[in-house]
This record gives structure tokens, sequence and C-alpha cells, in this order.
């Protein structure tokens, strides 16, 4: 009997566990349905997440009161399931901004930066990564980013991989280095009965021509020289951070050594200056103001990315209907070529900050962008307002007004955030003059164009030395403000082998060091092109 009272007992005990463990696993099963249910509801919801962008100088983005009403990046919301807070920085005061949020520590989910880890995106940006503030993106964009994986040449990957080997953000990449062009009024040349200029001293005789016919300024200049550096190209001496050489005793220098050359180029802008042929106070003439002199018709010559022209030739039509705009070879210098820097494999890229809730989500974002339904959102706009289709055939509304272009550009250009900003190949392939305008980039860009060695990130000797840093596509202080004296007659040519020894004195042979050991190491970029 007590034996048998022994087994009830412990027939009570196991099915008692029984029960608990059968209990135990049923909580946890309904714990993991809920969790799944709270994940699911989470990424059916709206993705909230904030994003540093640069202006770029684009009319509809800084003119708009509030870029996250614009209705088109209400329609991108709705695409992407996202709820995006778009903070804008001020194109002219990018780096300055840059330097200002990371000392803030205000730092958005997604940063925009420029093209590298270096110039142009503020000295902060740097010691940022350094300090961990963004995340690894190598095995999200592996699971989350087959677009990504897909499209995005493996050279504008490599420019992301920072120091220690990680990829820290996705670029927005460049198929052509080759991206500013000559832009000529050939409206005005074919009423001047001229052909189009190869060499340096043709381009001057075309432009003393159309000073005759009363063109105000038959060079566009702009501050800087900036988009106006058309003959350092053809003397091959930009003073940019990706234009060193290497000297006779085989060390790198920057091109701008280069004494004879620069001085023919500083001649040509001179003789330019003293003759009218551009602008007397160019040198404080600014993006805004550079772009309205072109396309009101006061400039006959001058420089702008090739994927412009149709929209500047429209706006120029509106003021000017007989104008006709065309991207002609750049003049050549001694040794037959010229263009203008070659740009990198990127443009510009987005990093993510660590802090970040949902980063595969914000991945699977910019995936999109390299979507089908992407292309055809940026390109044609949103179906009954950009664009209308019949009988399966897509009729898109060409912009007509300056307004309806600043969209185009804004919306193709600026909200489309990854992509090959080469050109917009689906607008173009629609008219006759797209199609020509694809071939300028296989037949004049492609061919022109100057490269060197470039140091990214850049030379750690310069973070101490403002004045003497190499901009990306402006010259360093120091040479900005001896090349505006020498042009307006204020100091002589002749002496740039002194401005050059100025800018070692003052620091550059550190510099010089620093870039004779990156070289050793091999830690440079070559030419794309010799």
């Amino acid at each position: 009997m007590i034996e048998v009272k022994r087994l009830v007992k412990i027939f009570a005990v196991a099915l008692f566990s029984l029960i608990l463990l059968v209990g135990c696993q049923s909580e946890k099963t309904s714990e993991k349905a809920d969790k799944t249910k709270e994940t699911e509801e989470k990424s059916s919801e709206p993705l909230k997440f904030s994003i540093s962008m640069r202006t770029l100088a684009f009319t509809h983005v800084e003119n708009s009161p509030n870029i996250n009403e614009d209705e088109y990046v209400k329609v991108l919301e709705k695409l992407t399931n996202t709820d995006l807070d778009i903070r804008l920085m001020p194109h002219n005061e990018y780096s300055t901004k840059m330097d200002l949020m990371f000392a803030s520590g205000d730092i958005p989910d997604v940063v925009q930066t420029s093209a590298g880890y270096g110039e142009g995106s503020g000295q902060t940006l740097q010691q940022a990564v350094e300090a961990g503030v963004f995340l690894p993106l190598d095995d999200l964009i592996e699971k989350h980013g087959p677009n990504l994986k897909k499209y995005i040449p493996k050279a504008a990957w490599e420019k992301q991989r920072y120091k220690d080997g990680k990829i820290y953000s996705i670029p927005e990449f460049l198929s052509n280095p080759s991206r500013r062009a000559t832009y000529i009024r050939k409206d005005l040349l074919d009423k001047a009965g001229l052909e189009v200029p190869k060499t340096v001293e043709d381009t001057l005789n075309v432009l003393r021509k159309f000073k005759e016919m009363g063109v105000a300024q038959p060079f566009g200049g702009r501050a800087d020289f900036k988009y106006a550096d058309t003959f350092f190209g053809a003397y091959d001496v930009f003073p940019y951070s990706s234009m060193w050489e290497l000297d006779k005793d085989g060390k790198p220098v920057p091109k701008f050594f280069d004494s004879k050359n620069m001085e023919a180029a500083l001649k040509t802008y001179k003789t330019m200056y003293d003759e009218g042929l551009l602008h007397k106070e160019f040198l404080t003439i600014d993006s805004k103001q550079y772009k309205n002199e072109a396309i009101t018709g006061n400039i006959g010559m001058w420089s702008m990315n090739a994927n412009e022209l149709l929209q500047w030739e429209q706006q120029l039509k509106e003021n000017v209907p007989e104008a006709e705009i065309a991207v002609v070879p750049s003049p050549v210098g001694p040794d037959g070529k010229g263009g203008y820097y070659l740009y990198g494999d990127v443009t510009r890229a987005y990093a993510i900050n660590k802090e970040t809730e949902n980063p595969e989500r914000i991945i699977k974002f910019f995936d999109w962008m390299l979507s089908e339904e992407a292309a055809k959102y940026f390109t044609f706009g949103i179906e009954g307002r950009d664009y209308s289709m019949e009988n399966g055939k897509m009729n898109y509304k060409t912009p007509q007004s300056v307004d309806e272009v600043n969209i185009e550009r804004y919306r193709t250009a600026f909200l489309w955030m990854v992509q090959d900003t080469t050109y917009i190949k689906g607008l173009l392939e629609m008219t006759p003059e797209g199609q020509e305008l694809i071939e300028v980039y296989d037949t004049i860009l492609a061919k022109e164009g100057r490269d060197g060695i470039n140091f990214d990130p850049p030379l750690t000797a310069l973070d101490t030395l403002p004045d003497l840093q190499l901009g990306s596509d402006t010259p360093p202080k120091l040479l900005m403000g001896h090349m505006a004296k020498m042009i307006t007659g204020a100091e002589p040519i002749s002496d740039w082998p002194k401005v050059v020894e100025e800018w070692k004195e003052r620091g550059g042979n550190k510099i010089l060091e620093e870039a004779a050991d990156r070289y050793k190491k091999k830690e440079f970029t070559e030419s794309r092109r010799k």
C-alpha cells in the first residue's frame, strides 16, 4: 500500500512537471509570437529617420519653405514607407556646417558626405569615423543591399573603405569621370562665322569677336575659379587636392609647382581681364550670379557639368529664344590636351549613425534607389503631374518654365540619392537633343580631362595649415590671393616661383615630406588617365 502511494506521488509530481513544462513552452511560444508580431508591426510602420543633405545650390531646394513637406518627398516616403526628416546644409557653408554638426553632437541618423573621408566633408568627418560615430556597413550591405552590390562599381566601394578596411558609407557613383564641359553659345559662334576654337589662342580670338558683338561677358568668370578654370586645364596646372605629379627626382609635388605652365595660364586670364573678356569682378561672382548671367544671355562661353546643358539651355531660351548652347572640346595647351579635373568614382555618400535603431531598413531604403521603380519615379516624376500613360505609352511633360526645370533638376539630382550621376539616361534618350548629349559624353568628354596622384584621406599636415589646403576644385587661399593680384596686375606673374617657395616655407615642406612618405608606402590613388 505504501508502494502504491509512493508511485501515485511520483506520478503526480511528474504530471505537474509536465504541465509546468508545457506551460512554460507555451508561454515562450506566445512571447516569441508577440515579439514577431511586434517586429512585423514595426516594419510595417513608416521608418522615421533624419538625414543631413547639402542643398547643392539648387533653387528649388534653397527656396523651399520646408523641404520635408515637398510633394516629391511625400511621394518618396510613400514609395519607401519612410518618414524623412531632411536637414539641409547650405551649399556654400557645407564644410563649416559639417564641422559644427559633429562638434554639437547632434548627428542625424544618416549623414550625407562628399566623395571620400577627406576634403569637402569638413575636417571632423575623419575624426567622427575614428571615434566610432558611424556603423560599419559591410555585413548590412551583404544581407540587405542586393541592388547596391549589383550596380555600384567596385572602385566606388573601395573609395568608401576606411583605413581600418571597413565600409562606412553608401556611394552615389559616377561612371564617367569627365563631368565638366566647355559650353559655348553656338548661335553666337555661327553669327560670328567662326569655327569651334581648338587652342587657347583660338579661344581668345573667339572671345574677342564675342566682345565686338556686344556680349557682356565673353567668358564666364566665377569666384575661386570654380567652373572657370578652363585654362588651368589647358596648361595642366590645376592647384587641387587630386592634382599631384612626380618631379624629376620621382617625388610627388603639386602640379602648381610647374611655374612655366602656371605663368602661361595666369597670363591667359590676365589677357582676358585686361581686354574685358571676362567680368571685372569675376573673383566675387558666386554660383547663383554665375548661372543667372549665363541664362539671361550675358555670357558667351563658360563651363558647367555636361548633364546640366539641356536645362540651362531651356532656361536661357526663355530670355533669348534664338539661343543655342553646345558642348565643345575644351581648349588645348602645349601638350595638345585640355579639359577639367576628373572626378573620382564617388560624388556623394551616405554614412549611418551607429545609434540609429533600424540600420537594416535604411540600407533597404538606399537599395531601393537602384530599383526600376526608383528609376521611373526620379526620372519621370509623379503620374498625372509630370507624365501620363496612354495605351501603355508614357507621355512625359517636358518642363517648360524655369520653375519646372528647377523641379526636374531637384528631383533627378538632389532627391535621387544613390545612382550613377553621369546623366539621367531615361530623359536624354527621349529626345534627339538628349541623344546628342549622350554622344557628347562618348565623343568629347571621354577623351579629355586632367588627372593626377591623389591622397585620400588627405595629407594630415594640411590640417593645421588652412591657408595651404588644396581644395577639390579650388586653389589654396595663399595661392588664390597671389593669383588675384597677378591677374589684376598688382603682382608680376613672373613671381610665381616665389609663390611656390612661400607655400613651402609656410608649412608646405612638411606636406611634401608626408606626401613622399605616403607615396613610398603606396598610400595614394593613381591617375585614371595618363
